[in-house]
């Protein structure tokens, strides 16, 4: 068994039409999945992706309306990053953020690539990266509509960093139970902190790796608007996630069992620092209910929730996906 990358990243918002237009309209993302948190069907959950919705390329908000601040700290998932083509798209995503206000710390080097981080207008802390070396897992395809130009467009999901205050529980994690290797490291934006430590599972590369950041004497995030919920890795099919369901049991580690969330199958567990860790397989992807050319245009619903339709549109605020 061997995980194959990111699958996706699901985050927090405080506000589904605010998050929609910041991430279609000024990052140029397709929407192709506006469903519901199915333990939750009250809130939005929305999905932005590549032109199809490739696993990999996925991220995603549920909607708590009046979520605080988030409080950044130890026991999170601290950055998301999203790829682009090269450092030239990186050049062009420097210009466009300043053009439309966007918090920035300019471009720089991190692990022998580009990146450009910024925060989204909840405080969500992004980075960009550039695939100009990556010789890892394949990109998506950016959406031809988008409203940023194609060559320049996000093509996926990056690499994920973890802050803990242990370095130890969550390589065992990464490396003895989900089979990810160590890949290298670089250094701690923090002064006095450890190098952030960097592990790959699957082809590597962009698409593939977790960084894993240690702070000592910090207290632990205290999650809101603008936070990160889980990071999913990519399972082949339901069979291997079967698999995955038994080691991760034999560990003693507690686990959901299988999830069927319709769009995947889904297994959730914590490990020792608190960071929630999803494996989900790569189909059957979320043409499942909807043409592709028309992914994320009206509220999709799976199966089990159909029947109750009429009442969970009527308590969800409408998403003016018109402009």
């Amino acid at each position: 068994m061997e995980l194959k990358g990111i699958h996706h990243v699901s985050a927090i918002t405080a506000n589904a039409q605010k998050n929609y237009d910041f991430y279609t309209d000024l990052l140029g993302m397709r929407l192709v999945k506006k469903t519901v948190n199915q333990d939750d069907p009250s809130m939005y959950h929305l999905f932005y992706a590549d032109e199809v919705g490739r696993p990999g390329t996925d991220l995603t908000f549920f909607e708590i309306k009046g979520a605080g601040h988030t409080y950044p700290g130890n026991n999170s998932i601290s950055f998301t990053s999203l790829r682009v083509a090269n450092d030239q798209a990186l050049q062009y995503w420097e210009q466009r953020l300043d053009q439309f206000d966007v918090v920035h710390d300019g471009i720089s080097d991190q692990f022998n690539r580009k990146v450009l981080p910024f925060q989204d207008h909840e405080g969500q802390r992004m980075v960009l990266v550039s695939d100009q070396s990556n010789q890892g897992v394949e990109a998506g395809m950016p959406w031809d509509k988008s409203t940023v130009p194609q060559e320049y467009g996000i093509t996926g999901l990056g690499p994920v960093r973890l802050t803990v205050p242990d370095l130890a529980p969550t390589k065992r994690v990464l490396q003895d139970i989900l089979g990810f290797r160590q890949s290298g490291s670089y250094q701690s934006y923090e002064k006095g902190q450890p190098d952030v430590q960097v592990f790959e599972t699957g082809q590597g590369g962009t698409g593939a790796e977790v960084h894993v950041e240690v702070q000592k004497d910090v207290s632990k995030e205290r999650p809101g608007r603008g936070s990160v919920h889980h990071v999913a890795f990519r399972v082949a099919d339901e069979q291997e996630l079967a698999d995955w369901r038994d080691k991760i049991s034999k560990e003693r580690l507690p686990n959901s069992g299988i999830v069927d969330r319709y769009y995947f199958q889904s297994l959730y567990f914590r490990e020792p620092n608190g960071i929630l860790i999803e494996l989900a397989t790569d189909g059957p992807g979320f043409a499942t209910d909807e043409d592709v050319n028309h992914l994320g245009e009206s509220v999709a619903l799976p199966p089990f929730l159909e029947e109750k339709r009429q009442e969970i549109e009527d308590n969800l605020q409408p998403i003016n996906t018109s402009k």
